[in-house]
């Protein structure tokens, strides 16, 4: 039991180490030798419990991901929940992720990831990204009319999570044009609910486009 837990405690600490170290420098930059010596891990610990760097860094992007999640999980419906329900609500826990700083080095390190994308990136798609998009596409699907293309919906998809990404990919900018007093005082209720509503608003432009017998370019 005791080597069980040592072994996990070991592998552990080397994750949240290396999160720390690769979102501040990056992959390359990153010394295996910092992440041990910090991690009270001999040099061997890497390979033994990751086979080697490159695996040890996707696996701490993956954990940053799954870290995030679990701090601000999405809600479960129940069978009937109406769409425009369940977008209210999809949206405003992205937000709270964007906004939310409960682990900034593992927001550091997918924003990171996702600019300089490596062989982590194709793997946080398939288990988290992935699972997440075919829940808004599924919102959308009842909220758009048949007639409105699949490269349509994706289209509409990027654009209501970037409302969400702006807040914490353009933060700086956003305080510096806004004030940053004023932009502080922006809680995570006035900030969720205004992006729950332009997405609504987004999806109701479109769909009404499409049921007046438009192509939906105009909106």
């Amino acid at each position: 039991m005791t080597d069980t837990v040592t072994t996990l405690t070991t592998k552990q600490r080397l994750l949240d180490v290396a999160r720390e170290i690769f979102a501040q420098k990056g992959f390359e930059a990153a010394s295996v030798g910092e992440i041990c010596d910090r991690a009270d891990a001999n040099r061997a610990a890497i390979s033994f419990h990751f086979g080697g760097k490159e695996r040890l860094y996707v696996e701490a992007v993956k954990d940053a991901h799954r870290q995030i999640m679990s701090q601000v999980p999405m809600p479960t419906w129940p069978a009937g929940t109406p769409a425009t329900e369940r977008l209210d609500g999809f949206m405003r826990t992205l937000t709270a992720r964007m906004t939310r700083e409960t682990a900034p080095f593992c927001t550091m390190l997918l924003l990171r990831e996702m600019a300089h994308p490596t062989g982590a990136c194709a793997e946080i798609v398939r288990e988290f990204i992935r699972p997440m998009a075919d829940e808004l596409m599924a919102i959308l699907n009842e909220m758009l009319p048949a007639a409105v293309p699949e490269e349509r919906r994706y289209l509409l998809g990027f654009s209501l999570v970037s409302q969400a990404l702006f807040y914490k990919q353009n933060r700086p900018v956003a305080a510096l044009l806004m004030g940053e007093e004023r932009f502080a005082a922006l809680d995570l209720d006035r900030v969720a609910t205004h992006v729950a509503a332009v997405a609504r608003a987004a999806v109701e432009a479109v769909a009404a486009a499409y049921r007046g017998g438009t192509s939906g370019t105009q909106t």
